[in-house]
């Protein structure tokens, strides 16, 4: 059998430059990191034997050995006795930035896919009437999400929209983002305010989400405003903290 087919880690196009000051371990972590991100290394695939692999980069056992542990710390590898080193999932880094989640992650080559559980009007709360600037009681629409990402979920979400700003079909919203059907009905995002939290998971969420209760989850509040101030849309999302991760772009002050 050829050897493509037992390790994919030998089609990729791997290598260092030892010119550099960046550790060789590191440059072939970050390689791997972005193989598994942007799918050419999927879940459930195997790397190959650690000698071979630090044979053909002409690297020693030992930074081949530190390159994949770093994955395996990060959760994207893990070593299974008598199967070897195996692709766990990639974590989705999303950059915080007016945008959608499923965009993101097609962005990244993450293949999402949505399942709507719940999608109708019903009456306003005080949280989500205050976040809309409606009253307790008003009719919104609501919609929860499962987003998965290379099949494994990623987010629970729930989102809150002014009824009758646009029609939600569930077929259009489980194949595309919410943003996406939302401009094409002429909605302009202009701006929102977002909060990030952490959270232990409930029983129910920890079996959407694939993990256990009482596992670490972050938690996501967006209200979303149109060109007018108006507030379009709420979301109350939870991510699992295995699979994602929040990026900040920070500026000194001058």
């Amino acid at each position: 059998m050829p050897k493509q087919a037992t390790d994919p880690a030998v089609a990729l196009q791997l290598g260092v430059d030892r010119a550099s000051p960046v550790p060789l371990y590191f440059q072939l972590s970050q390689q791997l990191e972005a193989a598994i991100e942007k799918g050419r290394l999927p879940p459930g695939s195997l790397l190959g034997n650690e000698i071979e692999l630090a044979a053909r980069l002409g690297l020693s056992r030992p930074t081949v050995r530190q390159a994949i542990q770093s994955l395996v710390d990060k959760g994207l590898l893990v070593r299974r006795r008598g199967v070897g080193t195996q692709v766990v999932h990639s974590q989705v880094r999303r950059p915080l930035e007016l945008s959608s989640l499923y965009d993101d992650l097609a962005t990244a080559g993450q293949s999402p896919t949505t399942r709507v559980l719940h999608n109708a009007v019903e009456p306003a709360g005080a949280a989500v009437a205050a976040a809309l600037g409606v009253a307790e009681g008003t009719e919104v629409h609501r919609v929860d999400r499962l987003r998965c990402a290379h099949g494994e979920p990623v987010a629970y979400l729930r989102n809150h929209l002014p009824a009758g700003l646009l029609p939600l079909d569930t077929t259009a919203l489980e194949a595309t983002g919410l943003y996406r059907v939302m401009r094409a009905a002429g909605v302009v995002l202009h701006s929102a305010h977002q909060t990030v939290g952490a959270r232990a998971a409930g029983a129910a969420e920890g079996a959407l989400l694939r993990e256990h209760e009482g596992a670490p989850l972050l938690t996501m509040e967006r209200r979303t405003y149109d060109g007018t101030g108006r507030a379009v849309e709420f979301g109350s999302h939870l991510y699992r903290a295995s699979r994602y991760a929040f990026d900040f772009q920070l500026l000194a002050r001058p």
